[in-house]
């Protein structure tokens, strides 16, 4: 779970808030940049090696935030049970052994960096449990007027105890380059030749992944009944590519607190593209990390303890787009057929191009007029999947 730490890049200096509050308008100069530790934590009621990821906000102009290392990290279950997390990247712990948050127990995040600095939790319990009933797939017209395909979910607590919800997705497709043959070309680094060989790699078919980056929440409270009805977690136009064949999503629901529920709604909207530079633009967003030692440092982030559940589902651009065209690939796949060597014999233009990787063999170019080449060629990706994705296919995939 990388949301909250891809949503937290930027610390202002003035004062802290809650979950409704907000400061005066600001102007965002890099001199009010205040670096600050990031904790993004989230235990859920799964049995499996748990993870919890350290870094630092970053400013406008660096391309990332930098992973906190070397800290010792550990959970206390019932102010008794300690369990250790072990770094197994930069900024990345893992516990050592699989564990899943139990119903009615509390417990606390502790952090001690390299530095000597020690953060510490409020209390967190694991919420009622509710399954997800259904994720399913629709073709719709979006609020925008696009034609597409929108993922939804159901689901249903009847106790009415849990009423909210938060959302994320791996989404996985198939993709086939559009222009592909069974031979390639190999630059022979003698007078600007090249060879057409067999290839010995197959890179036609590949599967690529995305995760999902935005704060999906649903919340039921307001409703007759605590039930997700038809909740739209994603929505792609027909147009994407990556629909072309066959797609897979993963949804996973978290069921969180109250109080979860608020930071990252806070959150949400600190994030959001509209109130990023708003006149109700949060200075900080207080999370329930604090420092031990220094009341008046910057902590963000959250730990979470919430009860998930999961659903995958597979479709075939076929199942809602019978006998229609399929959508554009990532590349307009024009050919071309470039001289062997430019005119004067300054340098050589194909087997540049093969051996920068820039091109994939496509036929070969009979009768060629005098400005063009012997070989057909296109964009690397027309003709080699692997550009885009990896050749093997996912354990979980079903055709």
């Amino acid at each position: 779970m990388r949301s909250l730490a891809r949503s937290i890049w930027i610390v202002l200096v003035g004062g802290s808030i809650g979950f409704t509050s907000c400061i005066d308008p600001f102007d965002a100069e890099t001199g009010e940049f205040v670096s600050a530790i990031v904790i993004d934590a989230t235990i859920t009621n799964e049995n499996e090696h748990q993870t919890v990821y350290l870094s630092r906000t970053y400013k406008f102009e660096e391309e990332g935030p930098e992973a906190v290392s070397g800290a010792q990290v550990t959970i206390v279950e019932n102010g008794t049970n300690t369990i250790i997390f072990t770094e197994m990247e930069d900024g990345e712990y893992r516990s050592q052994q699989p564990f899943a948050a139990q119903p009615g127990s509390s417990y606390v995040l502790n952090v001690q960096t390299a530095e000597g600095n020690f953060y510490e939790s409020q209390s967190a319990s694991l919420p009622d449990a509710v399954a997800l009933e259904s994720v399913y797939a629709d073709r719709i017209t979006s609020d925008l007027g696009k034609d597409g395909i929108a993922i939804f979910v159901d689901s249903f607590d009847a106790s009415g105890n849990s009423p909210n919800f938060r959302y994320e997705f791996q989404e996985t497709y198939k993709i086939i380059a559009p222009q592909w043959n069974a031979f390639d070309l190999l630059s022979t680094g003698i007078e600007c030749g090249v060879d057409i060989i067999p290839k010995t790699v197959q890179n036609q078919i590949c599967f690529a992944s995305n995760v999902s980056n935005d704060i999906i929440l649903a919340n039921t409270a307001s409703l007759d009944e605590n039930r997700v009805q038809r909740f739209m977690v994603r929505f792609m136009d027909r147009s994407n590519y990556i629909i072309s064949h066959r797609y897979s999503i993963e949804v996973t629901q978290y069921t969180q607190s109250d109080e979860a529920a608020a930071y990252f709604s806070a959150l949400d909207q600190f994030s959001s593209t509209e109130s990023i530079f708003s006149e109700s633009q949060p200075g900080f967003l207080v999370g329930n990390v604090f420092s031990r030692e220094d009341t008046d440092e910057k902590v963000l982030g959250y730990f979470d303890v919430s009860a998930v559940d999961r659903q995958r589902i597979f479709f075939n651009y076929s199942d809602f787009f019978e006998g229609e065209d399929l959508p554009p690939y990532v590349n307009p796949c024009r050919t071309i057929a470039p001289m062997l060597i430019s005119q004067g014999g300054a340098r050589c233009i194909l087997s540049a191009l093969v051996d920068a990787g820039q091109v994939s063999y496509f036929d070969v170019n009979a009768d060629p007029p005098f400005e063009e080449g012997p070989y057909l060629v296109v964009p690397r990706e027309c003709g080699d999947c692997t550009v885009l994705g990896s050749n093997e296919t996912p354990d979980f995939w079903s055709e």
